[in-house]
């Protein structure tokens, strides 16, 4: 038996992507659920605002626990307000040590006009080096596309993020090209 089994029904897949260029940010998220070999639903909204609009959000992983966490991440905001960074290093901390929260299987990406952090279940809130980050089964293809991009190309946050999506979905079978975009 593998060591990875899972005792879900075997959903796969998503792509979020968050980009910062020229004091702008934006998180793209694709619209794709899958079960396996099956698309389940192909328009899925997976980037949401928090914070009155000054903070975004994408997730991947299980939806009910994702909502659970961004749920969370809400209230810490509004605890901490305007301090982005220490609402998730909190946030990190309580799904790591709460019996429940430890349960969730969902990775966050979480942004405002100055920061992008990574926020998973194992305690951990990264911040990219260049400016851009991405979770999710394509998130590596649209990482990769979007930081040859960034230095490359005259383009803005959102059309390099446009533009990534792209290939992540031309890439891996889990994304598709049904985009949801937030900005600030």
């Amino acid at each position: 038996m593998s060591e990875h089994t899972t005792t879900g029904p075997g959903w796969h897949g998503t792509t979020i992507l968050a980009v910062r260029k020229d004091g702008r940010t934006v998180i793209a998220g694709d619209g794709q659920v899958s079960m396996g070999p099956t698309i389940v639903k192909g328009a899925a909204r997976k980037v949401r605002t928090l914070a009155g609009g000054k903070v975004l959000a994408g997730f991947a992983g299980a939806t009910a626990d994702a909502f659970t966490l961004i749920e969370r991440l809400e209230a810490k905001l509004e605890q901490y307000p305007d301090q982005l960074a220490r609402a998730c290093v909190d946030l990190a901390k309580d799904w790591r040590t709460d019996r429940y929260l430890r349960r969730l299987e969902a990775m966050l990406l979480v942004a405002d006009k100055a920061s992008i952090f990574t926020v998973t279940g194992v305690g951990d809130v990264l911040e990219p080096e260049y400016g851009t980050a991405a979770v999710g089964s394509g998130g590596n293809y649209a990482l990769a596309a979007a930081r040859a991009l960034l230095d490359n190309t005259d383009l803005d946050a959102e059309a390099i993020a446009r533009r990534a999506m792209a290939i992540a979905a031309d890439i891996d079978v889990y994304t598709n090209g049904n985009l949801t975009i937030e900005k600030l």
